[in-house]
């Protein structure tokens, strides 16, 4: 049998456009083996990535709000065109608050081979009269979200610059990992990276340490990374591999105890079951000339090894 199965098979495929309680669209992607994605057209924003046995891969605190203008806390929210604070903009910029629209008429993606064997919805964000004000630069911003016959969950970024002078955004793919304890947990392939400090006023240090694990809260950006991360959960015997293509840096959070009851849309004690590791684009801004696109690419997988 080949790759993408029989021809029933591949029929069992879907793209479903349903709504949330807030009447808000949503895209579910199916795979023929069962497994899916959940992405909200709010913030262009996946909410689930499940395995074909149902297992959910991406935390939802229990606590979020998913009604806008709140940005919902979990799944894998876009951070542009701004990362944090570092800018004029409110935190993390303004895409993760727009309504996306589905893009019926997407341009060619060449790259990979994408839609061979997956099942995908194409997105699209352009900046409204609101955005323009306090950002003044025109943009396309294409999303690709795939789901691979293996069920791996792919995201592709293409952001073209459709103004008549150059501009420059930060980026970051904010994924929430949901694991079975974060004191369980190491982070691979931050070795010997600089990486600057949240935490210390983006002051940047050295990554001692052969893996990164857990014991208070972490908040950093690690720069110019390779381009393969991996997130090992001992007590879920679960590995998660972030394979990503111009997205240089790599960002780590957990908010730990103190932090987390400060924040109103998550749990006490919730910062046990989350990791945040992003692919992103944050201490050298990209910049596009008009007509100049870019592309990001980020693919997470799993394995379970028991």
């Amino acid at each position: 049998m080949n790759r993408s199965g029989t021809a029933d098979q591949r029929a069992a495929t879907a793209v479903e456009v349903t709504k949330d309680r807030n009447g808000v669209d949503q895209v579910v992607l199916r795979n023929w083996r069962g497994a899916s994605a959940r992405v909200s057209l709010y913030g262009g924003q996946v909410l689930s990535w499940r395995t074909d046995q149902g297992e959910e891969l991406l935390f939802t605190s229990s606590k979020a709000i998913f009604k806008p203008p709140n940005p919902v806390r979990g799944g894998i929210p876009i951070c542009f065109p701004q990362f944090g604070n570092c800018g004029s903009l409110e935190q993390h910029g303004f895409a993760r608050k727009k309504i996306w629209a589905i893009d019926q008429n997407p341009p060619p993606f060449l790259q990979h081979n994408d839609s061979n064997d997956k099942v995908y919805t194409d997105l699209l964000l352009k900046p409204s009269e609101e955005d323009l004000k306090i950002w003044p630069h025109s943009f396309e911003f294409r999303l690709r979200v795939c789901l691979t016959v293996e069920g791996n969950l792919t995201m592709i970024s293409r952001i073209r610059n459709i103004n008549c002078k150059p501009f420059s955004f930060s980026i970051a793919f904010h994924t929430y990992f949901s694991i079975s304890d974060i004191s369980e947990v190491r982070v691979e392939g931050l070795e010997t990276l600089d990486y600057l400090d949240n935490l210390f006023q983006r002051e940047r240090f050295t990554e001692q340490g052969d893996a990164l694990t857990f014991e208070s809260e972490v908040d950093r950006v690690y720069l110019s990374s390779s381009d393969v991360i991996a997130v090992f959960d001992h007590e879920q015997k679960r590995t998660f591999t972030i394979r990503k293509e111009g997205l240089p840096d790599v960002v780590v959070w957990n908010p730990w105890e103190k932090k987390s009851k400060s924040m109103v849309d998550f749990g006490d004690e919730e910062y046990k079951q989350m990791l945040c590791v992003d692919g992103a684009a944050i201490e050298k801004q990209i910049t596009l000339k008009p007509g100049e696109e870019w592309t990001g690419r980020l693919e997470l997988s799993v394995v379970h090894s028991g």
